[in-house]
């Protein structure tokens, strides 16, 4: 419960008038810094940190190799199901959405997994959408054990869980949760989230803890950007990020900086974020948390995945398709959003060699 008074402490905060009053001088006073305090890194979020990026990016790329090394992680996402029991509106697997429903069998789990490991994916993330009655835990495990036999780690994306059933599923091989807040203003929330269990703000605001008292090995965090602020966003992202690996400090604790994407349905009221924006949050956020991993996925276009690359970047997908099914079965199905960057495996290493940085495969081998 820290973590979420810590998140609480800054909820009713005015942001408007906290960015106004963020001056050239108090950023450089952040930049000179070793350690950051939550304040820093709001700062360095802040409008007068804009003409700075060029000295946070050669920090930030300094710190990146200093703990990561020039090496990119690769995995792939595998859509399990898109069942969903919730109504959110910005979502393709919305349940008012009239678009085929799919779950894959385990034979078809079998062969899914064939067709991504063949190019060398050792790190899979499994995804499913919010039903729980559908792809149970039982079904996940089920999935997990032929998982196994192709993926040295196994991530979840799936609805907020209890502990117990976390346990459950890190008993069976998984080893990473990840899991977006989508927004934390919990106005917006609920009002983006209009039916169903997902409509629970403060449930799945606990889940990443829960999941850390089971004893996941890492947990990956993400607002959904385009819903508010993004500055906001990030803050708090990065804020629920800190608090966790704080809270728990063997938790290996990941970002992730999606951006809404075109999907089945409509959802028209999006605040805009620029590339320049995501840059700043990249940047921001390894300065705030230099452990920290920042993942970057194929909602972004090649060119912006490859500019951003150097910048604080660790983990990167490649050969993405958000359809259940999709490496394997016609693209019948429709996809959760449409995808940017389209590289398969070869590809994207390729485009990472380019850039002076290694592909690494696996960095976690679950036993």
């Amino acid at each position: 419960m820290a973590i979420q008074a810590e998140l609480e402490k800054y909820a009713h905060t005015d942001w408007d008038a906290f960015w106004a009053n963020i001056t050239p001088e108090r950023v450089q006073a952040a930049l000179a810094k070793n350690f950051l305090t939550p304040d820093d890194y709001a700062a360095l979020l802040s409008p007068a940190a804009r003409p700075f990026l060029e000295v946070m990016a050669q920090k930030a790329h300094a710190l990146t190799v200093q703990h990561f090394g020039k090496t990119i992680l690769l995995y792939s996402p595998m859509y399990l199901s898109n069942f969903c029991a919730n109504t959110c509106t910005y979502c393709g697997f919305n349940a008012q959405n009239k678009i085929p429903r799919k779950q894959l069998t385990l034979d078809e789990v079998a062969t899914e997994a064939r067709a991504i490991a063949q190019d060398g994916i050792r790190h899979i993330l499994i995804l499913t959408g919010d039903a729980k009655g559908k792809a149970t835990v039982d079904y996940l495990i089920d999935c997990i054990r032929i998982l196994k036999n192709h993926f040295l780690s196994i991530a979840i994306e799936i609805y907020a869980a209890d502990q117990s059933d976390y346990a459950r599923l890190i008993a069976a091989g998984v080893d990473q949760l990840t899991l977006y807040q989508e927004t934390y203003n919990e106005e917006i929330y609920g009002r983006v989230h209009l039916k169903g269990p997902k409509k629970d703000f403060h449930y799945r605001l606990l889940a990443p803890e829960r999941a850390a008292l089971a004893s996941i090995r890492a947990v990956n965090l993400g607002a959904l950007l385009g819903l508010d602020s993004w500055q906001r966003e990030a803050f708090f992202t990065g804020l629920h990020a800190h608090g966790l690996q704080t809270t728990f400090p063997a938790l290996e604790v990941s970002l992730s900086l999606p951006r809404l994407r075109p999907h089945a349905g409509r959802f028209e009221n999006i605040r805009p974020v620029l590339d320049a924006d995501i840059v700043q949050y990249i940047l921001a956020a390894r300065l705030f948390m230099p452990r920290l991993g920042l993942t970057l996925s194929t909602r972004e276009t090649v060119a912006f995945r490859d500019h951003v690359l150097p910048l604080g970047i660790t983990r990167m997908s490649a050969g993405s398709s958000t359809a259940v099914g999709g490496h394997t079965q016609p693209e019948d199905n429709v996809g959760q959003f449409e995808i940017a960057d389209h590289r398969n495996v070869p590809e994207m290493q390729a485009g990472i060699r380019a850039a002076g940085y290694q592909t690494i495969f696996t960095d976690w081998h679950s036993m």
